[in-house]
């Protein structure tokens, strides 16, 4: 599976198309959808991922799917548990706190996660906008932590990290131990 990331909007939000032969899925496609439709190039569209609805992770979604009439997988509509979609297998993993829509999609056998918001490289997601939730981020925090060292988390913003990484310099995950 391969990972493609483009760097879309005024906040910076990073846009992933996730691809298996000539087929993807389309993770948080925030705004300028010329760039994720360049990078989509002739592959073919099965589903887009929404880790949780704001704007900056959604703001090009309606001209999306105006092109790609495909499934929206969102929380709204999802259950903790596992899908498929075609040859992508994934597990759906609610990690509410810094939206009570946040959700993370765990491709196990990659040992990938798209987190949205959740994690960052050594942070976490603002808690204090609506339906934040500092509480429920701990929560998920301690839920997360159940999970290999060697899974690579692809944030809404910035760079990717490995989860052992978080666990050991993100000072977030040490203060659920406090």
């Amino acid at each position: 599976m391969q990972v493609e990331k483009v760097v879309v909007g005024d906040y910076q939000t990073n846009c992933y198309v996730i691809s298996q032969e000539n087929k993807c899925l389309i993770v948080d496609p925030g705004f300028d959808s010329n760039k994720i439709i360049s990078l989509i190039n002739n592959r073919e569209v099965l589903a887009i991922l929404i880790t949780h609805r704001h704007d900056d992770h959604i703001g090009a979604l309606d001209e999306i799917l105006k092109l790609y009439d495909v499934p929206v997988y969102e929380f709204k509509n999802l259950e903790e548990k596992e899908y498929t979609i075609d040859n992508f297998f994934f597990k759906v993993i609610f990690t509410k706190g810094h939206t009570f829509d946040s959700v993370t999609y765990y491709f196990e056998k990659e040992k990938i996660m798209f987190v949205g918001d959740f994690i960052f490289e050594n942070s976490i997601g603002r808690t204090d906008l609506a339906t934040g939730d500092y509480n429920e981020m701990i929560e998920s925090i301690e839920k997360i932590k159940q999970y290999d060292d060697d899974i690579v988390i692809y944030p809404g913003h910035g760079n990717s990290t490995k989860l052992g990484l978080e666990k050991l310099n993100n000072y977030w995950f040490d203060s659920v131990n406090q």
